[in-house]
């Protein structure tokens, strides 16, 4: 009963990205969040996306290419739907966000034909980070 509540509560949340319109990855992510109709997510073009990252307090070792607001939640990167559902289902005090450092191949929206590298989902916020999840 509780799970299928945060589930539904995941579900409702209100995602914005933000992104460079010269990007293809980011479409690619986004897509990835939307399927099977799971978030509605809009999308800004932002030819300043360092401002972005700047006002949304993303770290700068923890940069990507794109940023999203998932229901107050900053959302850097390629981050698993998964990862953020987890997030939004859990709420930890602590953190502000996720982030994916850079664009590692075979995460989401960089699937390149089979090729992976491992990357950590990184939670941030209050001067803190922990591994939120480790993927290969």
């Amino acid at each position: 009963m509780l799970l299928a509540a945060c589930t539904g509560a995941a579900q409702a949340a209100s995602f914005t990205m933000y992104r460079d319109p010269s990007c293809g990855c980011c479409e690619a992510w986004a897509a990835h969040m939307r399927q099977g109709d799971r978030h509605e997510v809009a999308t800004v073009d932002h030819p300043d996306m360092a401002s972005v990252k700047a006002q949304t307090g993303v770290p700068d070792d923890l940069r990507s290419c794109h940023t999203m607001i998932a229901d107050g939640y900053v959302i850097e990167g390629h981050v698993p739907a998964a990862d953020v559902e987890r997030l939004l289902a859990e709420r930890p005090d602590w953190v502000e966000g996720l982030a994916v450092a850079g664009m590692p191949l075979g995460s989401p929206g960089m699937e390149a034909g089979g090729k992976v590298q491992p990357y950590q989902v990184i939670a941030f916020g209050n001067g803190r980070r922990e591994v939120f999840a480790s993927y290969p």
